[in-house]
């Protein structure tokens, strides 16, 4: 039986180490720029001051009135939200696939002073972020290679395990604690033991969440195993009824309508509000309505009709909260999980100095394998 069980942990070993060695430059970029990813609300507060705005006892501007401010900065480009929040400045985003651009306009809602005019292709955050994304590589190339990179990960953590868990309980006084006092190649082992160990628990959680990301394959299986077996509602575009074109309604810009009823049925609201302004004339108008704008699965999104202004009922996740299955929440707070925004300020915490081991690993890992191969080619050979 022992045999048997050495022969499998070997096997694992062997597994492990490859694998290491074949994912580990990826898996510590992912980590490195997960680490400096977890905090990038917090530092674009800090070191952004265009973002906030003084609140006032006076009416905010309507979206239309700031979309025509934001539109003389962007001449040529179409507005793709408009976004509110009690003490933080308006943003008109201006957002395209073909062609490729990302603009935000900051701007006081109260007066439409322009604060900021940001190229989000110049941003320091969107830079890592395409990186952590892509590898800075055609989306159709790097993504499969961070993911699957982020899948050898996966099983690593699990062989990891495998290969930490103690054979009797002398030997689990040893995997629990690093011997700061022994020599560094002992450090360097528990490192990567030890730490390795504890922060699993955690990094498991951010491996499956960014393989949801990495592969539709395993978002489609996540869903089906949160649903009981149900395949996932992917996003469909809402259209409005072009037949039921009214001048009465046209009076008045539909988003300006739409801003302003939604305020009125939230008095006192302090979350986030985004008007989506519709592409054309065919398109629904979107609001999203965000009461925890430090993470985004909580949102309500509703969709209206942009003649009407009826309310439009979807069928996918991206709908109101309360109509979310069991699945639909899990798949909603997926990069709310990944960066542990979902436990709030301790899980990106916690996310940070995962990643931040994450990172190690590989590093840890190496010197371990190197080692052992340049003891082993020490070791004399026997005369022919």
């Amino acid at each position: 039986m022992n045999k048997k069980k050495n022969r499998f942990k070997y096997w694992i070993g062997q597994i492990h180490l490859w694998l290491g060695l074949i994912s580990g430059i990826f898996v510590c970029f992912l980590g490195i720029t997960g680490c400096i990813l977890a905090f990038e609300r917090e530092i674009e507060n800090v070191t952004q001051p265009y973002r906030f705005t003084t609140v006032k006892k006076a009416a905010l501007l309507a979206p239309s009135k700031l979309k025509e401010i934001a539109d003389r900065q962007l001449p040529g480009k179409h507005a793709h939200s408009v976004g509110y929040q009690t003490g933080k400045s308006a943003q008109v985003v201006y957002y395209a696939a073909d062609p490729e651009y990302y603009w935000i306009v900051f701007l006081n809602p109260y007066t439409g002073e322009i604060l900021k005019v940001k190229n989000m292709d110049d941003d320091f955050f969107r830079v890592v972020i395409m990186g952590h994304y892509y590898l800075w590589l055609p989306p159709n190339i790097g993504q499969p290679v961070l993911a699957s990179a982020t899948l050898m990960f996966l099983f690593l953590l699990v062989s990891g395990l495998i290969l930490w868990w103690p054979k009797n309980r002398a030997a689990s006084k040893k995997r629990f604690s690093i011997k700061l006092n022994a020599k560094w190649k002992r450090v360097n082992y528990d490192l990567h033991n030890v730490l390795g160990f504890y922060m699993t628990w955690i990094l498991i959680f951010i491996a499956i969440s960014g393989l949801v990301m990495g592969f539709q394959w395993f978002a489609g299986s996540v869903y089906w195993l949160s649903s009981g077996g149900e395949s996932i509602k992917p996003f469909q575009e809402t259209y409005s009824d072009t037949t039921n074109i009214k001048p009465a309604i046209l009076q008045k810009p539909a988003i300006d309508r739409l801003w302003e009823r939604t305020m009125n049925n939230l008095p006192g609201y302090t979350g986030g509000i985004e008007v989506h302004v519709p592409a054309n004339d065919k398109l629904a108008i979107e609001v999203a309505i965000n009461p925890d704008t430090d993470t985004y699965w909580k949102a309500d999104y509703l969709y209206y009709d942009q003649y009407t202004l009826k309310e439009i009922p979807v069928n996918h996740i991206y709908g109101k909260l309360a109509d979310a299955s069991l699945a639909d929440r899990i798949s909603r707070m997926n990069y709310d999980i990944h960066i542990g925004a979902v436990a709030g300020l301790t899980g990106k915490i916690m996310a940070f100095f995962a990643s931040l081991i994450a990172a190690s690993l590989p590093i840890t890992g190496f010197i371990i394998w190197w080692g052992r191969k340049k003891k082993q080619n020490k070791i004399p050979r026997p005369a022919q």
